[in-house]
């Protein structure tokens, strides 16, 4: 590592990550109760529009753990419109639309494909060790 990357490394802001991380999750998870209890907050629009990008983006984005960051911006991103689109579009199909259904399908979906991914990398780990 050189003595440039290890300045840059620390500062104030390299601590900025997690606290970010968690403020998205905190306004992702109350967006997601505001829908799921059909507040009339005028927060719920932007929060639950915020969860329904954010959840799948994220369990995407830890799957393409290989890309650039920018293209795994962009991919994960695009991967949640389409979650989005299909759960809508399923629901829709059977005549079985609902707010809540909708935040309960793409909530699973979103858990399901981060759990496998996460559930890929400690089997990796496993045959690692084996070896």
């Amino acid at each position: 590592m050189s003595e440039e990357t290890e300045r840059a490394r620390s500062g104030p802001g390299r601590d900025l990550t997690p606290l970010l991380a968690g403020a998205a999750t905190a306004v992702g998870g109350f967006g997601a109760v505001l829908a799921l209890v059909d507040s009339g907050s005028p927060l719920r629009g932007p929060f639950t529009l915020f969860f329904l990008l954010a959840a799948p983006a994220a369990a995407i984005a830890a799957a393409l753990r290989g890309l650039e960051p920018f293209g795994r911006t962009v991919a994960a991103v695009a991967g949640a419109v389409v979650v989005n689109m299909l759960v809508a579009q399923g629901m829709l199909a059977v005549h079985r639309w609902s707010v809540r259904g909708g935040i309960v399908a793409v909530t699973a979906i979103s858990a399901l494909l981060l759990l496998l991914v996460l559930a890929g990398r400690l089997r990796g780990r496993d045959d690692a060790k084996a070896e």
